[in-house]
């Protein structure tokens, strides 16, 4: 009864929508998807007329024009914000507004009465720049201030994990010092230098020994430097204090998301139930660079008890100095390897997917992580590189050797994505052979039935990813083991929750508002998948099932159900207020990456 086409489905919403005084229209021309990839034959021609020009698009978007961030040409100046009584830091060559009253006079209007940061807070840092000023702006432009509030937050740090200014100088400068990690660089060089030759090898046997005979040592047994590979017992003098133990055991993951896994998504999760949560996936070299957008992703949250930093890179002295870096400047609980990721951007590098067909680094990387870690080095991997052809069985029982701490094991290849059904009988195959090490398996995981099938195989936990962008009150529905026919008004305060945490994160200013808008976006391109329990013909809802084109069971219900950017855009407006003059967004991720 509620199976519609698509046609009287954006009629009913559209038709709504104007009588609520929407427009459609100025999102119509820029919310088409980009077209899909050529055939291989076709592809081969334009590369030849791309090379000629010497130009080539290259990665899975590449129809997909790219959005720069907005031009925020009405600003104040940063000083007087801040209520600076020096100067303007930037001098004569500041081109922002220091003038009050006349950027008042041209500040996009307010979208709301109550800011959300000063009731909460009892101040709101942004002053007359908020999109919310008129909630706490007295006589004079005067930023007001709610004393026994802001008496209440003093001294507590809810957001942890922050970039510090003096670091980030030192980064840049390349003044910070990375003793134990240069020191199991020293050991990895000795060991290949032996391996050249064996004239080598003896050479450097004869030098190294304390009694420097090398014929003697040799007769002895006791050479001064290690053969073959490394283990615990020749690196426990590089880390003196012993490692944080995690009991990962009978745990829900929430999985490290590019784009979507942010902070405020994070603090939805953790409402709901999510035992382990961790950042996105990190660079190495973006890291020990000090840039400040990389190590945004690392922040943690006061509510985040179990948390853990993901990490891509495919040196080991990358990968072990920002692994070092990161453990006396952060809080974390863990540190995760991504040898998972499948996007040609971190593959071709041999990073990624690349790292599982590149053992001998592999081993180096965890290895040398290891060492210079206080806390447990956890590993994210795939089944394999190629579809059909399996290498993770392969790759465990190595894991093991190195000191990994605990593995999560993604139940697709990377050629699959998200095409094909996670093979959860190779999963429970692998987590025998991890044993006694913990795994957790990923893939296909949208219903508590999901989870109970998951757990019956022999993984330690389970990790969600997808189904915790559709559903994320999923950890709920698994923890009471029910179905949640939930209402699309409290799909609504769920959203109403994630725009509050975002401004907190990201500021109620113009581009905080408009950042928070962004990511809002880019999760609901998921959250529509979602169909509510109780139109379901059969339940419960698989996630690689697309519906018919459906009515809610009210006007909200059926435009959250809406695969139209459009409409996304609509949902935004109704939380974050009208969106710029000429907006446009495209997701990042594909929003039917499911068949």
């Amino acid at each position: 009864q509620y199976v519609t086409t698509k046609e009287k489905f954006h009629e009913s919403i559209d038709s709504a929508w104007q009588k609520e005084g929407g427009d459609r229209k100025t999102q119509e021309e820029d919310a088409v998807e980009p077209p899909g990839k050529k055939i291989k034959l076709e592809e081969q021609t334009e590369d030849r007329k791309e090379k000629e020009d010497g130009k080539k698009a290259r990665g899975q978007f590449k129809c997909r024009p790219h959005r720069k961030p907005h031009n925020y040409d009405i600003r104040l100046c940063p000083s007087v914000v801040q209520e600076r009584a020096d100067k303007c830091f930037y001098g004569d060559k500041c081109k922002f507004f220091h003038d009050i009253a006349e950027y008042m006079s041209v500040k996009p209007e307010d979208i709301g009465e109550r800011c959300h940061l000063f009731d909460t807070f009892g101040r709101c840092q942004y002053s007359v720049t908020c999109r919310f000023a008129k909630a706490h702006t007295g006589e004079g432009f005067k930023n007001l201030v709610n004393e026994e509030l802001l008496k209440k937050h003093e001294g507590r740090l809810m957001v942890k994990n922050a970039l510090d200014k003096d670091l980030q100088r030192r980064l840049r400068k390349k003044q910070v010092s990375f003793k134990a990690s240069e020191a199991y660089l020293k050991t990895i060089n000795k060991t290949a230098s032996q391996g050249a030759s064996k004239k080598k090898a003896a050479e450097c046997q004869a030098l190294q020994c304390s009694n420097g005979d090398a014929s003697t040592a040799g007769q002895d047994g006791q050479n001064c430097t290690t053969v073959g590979a490394l283990t615990d017992a020749d690196l426990i003098k590089l880390r003196p204090s012993e490692k944080k133990q995690v009991d990962f055991r009978d745990k829900m993951y929430l999985a490290p998301l590019t784009t979507c896994g942010n902070l405020p998504f994070r603090r939805i999760c953790k409402r709901f139930g999510a035992d382990i949560t961790c950042g996105e996936m990190a660079m190495c070299t973006n890291l020990l660079q000090g840039q400040s957008s990389e190590w945004a992703l690392l922040k943690r949250h006061e509510s985040e008890d179990l948390f853990g930093v993901q990490l891509e890179g495919c040196f080991p002295d990358t990968m072990t100095k920002c692994a070092e870096l990161l453990n006396h400047n952060i809080e974390v609980d863990f540190v995760d390897i991504n040898s998972g990721c499948p996007i040609d951007l971190v593959y071709k590098k041999g990073g990624g997917c690349g790292l599982m067909t590149r053992t001998h680094k592999f081993e180096q990387i965890v290895r040398g992580m290891n060492s210079v870690l206080d806390v447990p080095l956890t590993v994210k991997i795939r089944t394999g590189v190629q579809d059909k052809v399996n290498i993770a069985h392969k790759l465990i029982p190595e894991m093991k050797n190195w000191g990994v701490s605990m593995i999560t094991l993604h139940g697709r290849s990377r050629e699959q994505r998200y095409t094909k059904l996670a093979d959860w009988e190779y999963i429970d195959n692998c987590s025998k052979l991890a044993s006694p090490i913990p795994l957790f398996g990923n893939g296909d995981i949208l219903s508590y039935e999901d989870a109970i099938k998951a757990r019956e195989t022999g993984v330690s936990g389970i990790m969600l990813g997808r189904g915790a962008l559709i559903k994320p009150w999923i950890f709920t529905e698994i923890k009471e083991q029910r179905h949640w026919d939930i209402s699309s008004n409290e799909r609504m305060d769920i959203l109403k929750d994630f725009t509050r945490f975002g401004l907190e994160h990201w500021g109620s200013d113009t581009q905080g508002l408009e950042k928070t808008r962004s990511f809002l976006l880019e999760w609901l391109s998921f959250l529509c998948r979602y169909i509510p329990v109780g139109l379901l013909e059969h339940v419960p809802q698989k996630i690689n099932e697309r519906p018919p084109y459906y009515m809610g069971r009210d006007y909200l219900e059926t435009l959250m159900a809406s695969q139209h950017v459009g409409d996304w855009i609509k949902i935004s407006e109704m939380l974050l207020g009208p969106v710029p003059q000429n907006f446009s967004f495209l997701p990042k991720h594909k929003a039917n990456a499911y068949k």
